[in-house]
């Protein structure tokens, strides 16, 4: 452009500032508002230490196939490039599988934190989740709300959280999720199990037969053993093919407690008898109900059954004197 002298000047051009200045409300919201855009699954990797199996059934990966990805995942920007996945992984992995390159995400700017407590809570809403995966996902979750709002007291474990009027992290937690204070409380101490010892709880659930399995309430006890003293124990329960019951682990815990729990004394509390490791005989109760009231309690029954063997004994015996 020429001035009035003739001489000829560059108009530079707009900078940032001045483009935000002079935009408009309506394009300002427009490129701040989530979309929803389609992403090579490779430039995707899984949610550091994601603590729940990826598991995707044939079902889904043939839905997949004829109808695509119909609700979008949620992704993070990378600060080296490609995007962190946040919610989507078994539809990720069915896409995968369904030979697809691309799937819809939503992507999102969130702090390590923020990311992590919506991993956690887009998960726990599944069904037939592991102990073992509540069990991290709530550490991982409870571990984010402390770090954002500071570090516990010496006197509690669980951080009080500012404006939530006195309510520990876990309280909160708990209202926010599908189990209680104390099951929650339950599930993150068995994180310090050894990885053998926590599948056995993963078994306990998923009803696996010929495999050992344990129930919660011992778990927790165990947990508070050192690592060392879980593995002497381990090689216990695989020696001896049974596990210990709830009041096994109270003892073992208490010895441990009191320093003197080591391979001799793990063996003697696991050699006493479980009840339920005692063997039990079983008949269908049509084979005797002709000889029952239709209403004879089952202890009456087992009451029965021993009076009359008793008395056959006895007619046995008395047979054998006379001859």
């Amino acid at each position: 452009m020429a001035d009035k002298s003739g001489q000829t000047f560059e108009i530079p051009k707009r900078s940032s500032l001045v483009a935000e200045v002079f935009s408009t409300q309506a394009d300002r919201d427009e490129a701040n508002r989530e979309k929803v855009i389609e992403i090579p699954l490779s430039e995707i990797s899984d949610f550091n230490n994601h603590p729940f199996k990826v598991i995707v059934d044939d079902e889904m990966v043939d839905s997949v196939k004829r109808y695509g990805v119909l609700v979008p995942g949620l992704v993070r920007p990378k600060k080296d490039g490609g995007y962190e996945a946040i919610a989507g992984h078994r539809r990720k992995m069915a896409s995968t599988l369904a030979g697809l390159e691309t799937m819809p995400f939503i992507v999102r700017n969130l702090t390590d934190d923020e990311a992590t407590i919506i991993m956690v809570d887009s998960n726990l809403q599944r069904e037939n989740i592991l102990p073992s995966e509540k069990a991290f996902a709530y550490k991982m979750k409870l571990d984010a709300m402390k770090r954002q709002v500071g570090r516990p007291s010496a006197e509690n474990s669980a951080t009080v959280l500012q404006n939530f009027n006195g309510k520990t992290s876990r309280e909160i937690l708990a209202e926010e999720s599908p189990d209680s204070h104390e099951q929650i409380r339950m599930y993150i101490c068995i994180t310090n199990l050894i990885p053998p010892l926590l599948e056995m709880v993963d078994n306990k659930t998923q009803k696996l037969k010929g495999v050992p399995h344990m129930g919660m309430r011992p778990a927790v006890e165990l947990s508070y053993l050192p690592q060392e003293q879980q593995e002497l124990l381990l090689e216990e329960i695989i020696a001896e093919d049974k596990t210990p019951s709830h009041e096994q682990a109270i003892k073992l815990r208490k010895f441990s407690d009191e320093g003197s729990l080591d391979e001799m004394e793990i063996n003697k509390i696991m050699q006493v008898e479980k009840p339920n490791q005692v063997e039990q005989f079983k008949m269908p109760r049509e084979r005797i109900s002709k000889y029952f009231a239709p209403n004879t309690s089952p202890q009456k029954i087992e009451e029965t059954i021993i009076r009359a063997l008793e008395m056959l004994r006895q007619r046995e015996r008395s047979r054998a004197d006379a001859r």
